[in-house]
């Protein structure tokens, strides 16, 4: 399968985005570097070839940043995981901007209260990033936690949805 790749500039830095030839993200993140994202597609879905291509998706990534915070949630990802994932994956869609969880109301969401370490491996695993708003879940504590692209992109993500 051969898939598009689109890189721009934006506030938090470089952000690189693969999409399916549909227009479907794969994975993206605030990164130059296409191979690291290439890593984080699950291997059903890995390109075998790439192609740069200006896509729908960069428009979204540009309205995100010029305040239109639901602009990604229009944009299509296709993620392949277990039912837990998947599920997990839809739901971080929902999580309004400006309303982060924590790992363990995240969980609760899945139906799933007492499994917070896996809420937090749905996060961790997610490659569509923006477009699936893992950024939006945070330690019990509303410290960061995690981010595959660092926490300061991460709490400056968190400070724009919030209006800070």
């Amino acid at each position: 399968m051969m898939a598009l790749v689109d890189q721009l500039q934006t506030p938090d830095g470089a952000f690189a985005i693969v999409a399916d030839a549909d227009g479907a993200v794969l994975a993206s993140g605030w990164t130059d570097c296409v191979p690291a994202l290439l890593e984080r597609i699950h291997p059903s879905l890995r390109p075998e070839g790439l192609r740069e291509e200006p896509l729908a998706a960069s428009d979204a990534v540009r309205a995100f940043y010029e305040g239109d915070l639901a602009a990604a949630m229009r944009v299509p990802v296709r993620q392949r995981g277990t039912d837990l994932q998947v599920r997990g994956w839809r739901a971080l869609r929902e999580i309004p901007p400006g309303e982060p969880l924590a790992y363990a109301q995240f969980a609760a969401v899945l139906g799933a209260p007492r499994a917070v370490r896996a809420a937090a491996g749905i996060c961790a695993r997610n490659a569509p990033a923006l477009f699936v708003p893992c950024h939006r879940v945070l330690r019990g504590d509303d410290s960061m936690g995690g981010f595959a692209w660092g926490v300061d992109v991460k709490r400056a993500l968190l400070a724009r949805e919030s209006g800070a």
